[in-house]
């Protein structure tokens, strides 16, 4: 294999609020097979058993943030990139770069026109701990020390997570490039993953291009 390929950081993919791991199935069948993919799934959400391990939302955050072990880009929907942005502070010279979907980031959102999640998500999933979904996590103060390229994909039809959300973390991440997908709802990277294959492999390509410098 061509020892570039071998260079190039591993894509993680962060599902968001359900935990499904298939989510990405249609993204990553999208993107060229040398890149090495893994998916982190979260224990206790969707397919994945428990762990006595995990019993908080910070619990949770250092689980994800602890099998980032090796130089890669993380590609996180929605909840997932509060957990891409913990990675990206704690793990600097790991985090190449990050590819945010649909997500608040970490910030907080009464200031934006959103649709509430909360109430449908937890008629949903029964099952699913109430501080998963009472959880309240703010990394604005701290989205200026990201120094990492950021790609941020919003759909123009989200009522969860509005353009707005994602114009407000292109003007606070210090660089960062907004891309929007004409028709796409917060399920976007699932149900328009052909657009957003596009965005993500140019983003891609543009890290390499560093990396070879």
């Amino acid at each position: 294999m061509d020892s570039n390929l071998q260079s190039m950081p591993q894509l993680i993919f962060l599902p968001g609020a359900s935990g499904s791991t298939t989510f990405w199935h249609p993204l990553i069948e999208k993107l060229p097979q040398h890149y090495q993919t893994k998916i982190i799934g979260y224990p206790g959400f969707g397919d994945k058993p428990e762990s006595l391990a995990v019993k908080s939302f910070k619990d949770l955050t250092n689980y994800v943030v602890d099998q980032i072990n090796e130089e890669s880009v993380i590609v996180a929907q929605s909840m997932g990139g509060i957990f891409a942005i913990a990675a990206a502070l704690q793990k600097t010279h790991l985090v190449q770069g990050l590819v945010l979907i649909a997500t608040s980031g970490g910030i907080d959102l009464t200031k934006f026109e959103v649709a509430d999640w909360r109430e449908a998500y937890s008629k949903e999933f029964l099952n699913y701990p109430e501080w998963f979904i009472t959880t309240k996590v703010n990394y604005e103060q701290r989205l200026a020390e990201i120094a990492q390229k950021v790609l941020l994909i919003w759909g123009d039809q989200d009522p969860i997570s509005p353009v707005s959300v994602g114009e407000y973390l292109h003007a606070k991440l210090p660089n960062a490039h907004l891309e929007v997908i004409a028709d796409g709802q917060h399920d976007l990277a699932n149900q328009h993953a052909k657009q957003v294959a596009v965005c993500v492999l140019d983003y891609l390509k543009s890290i390499e291009s560093r990396l070879e410098r």
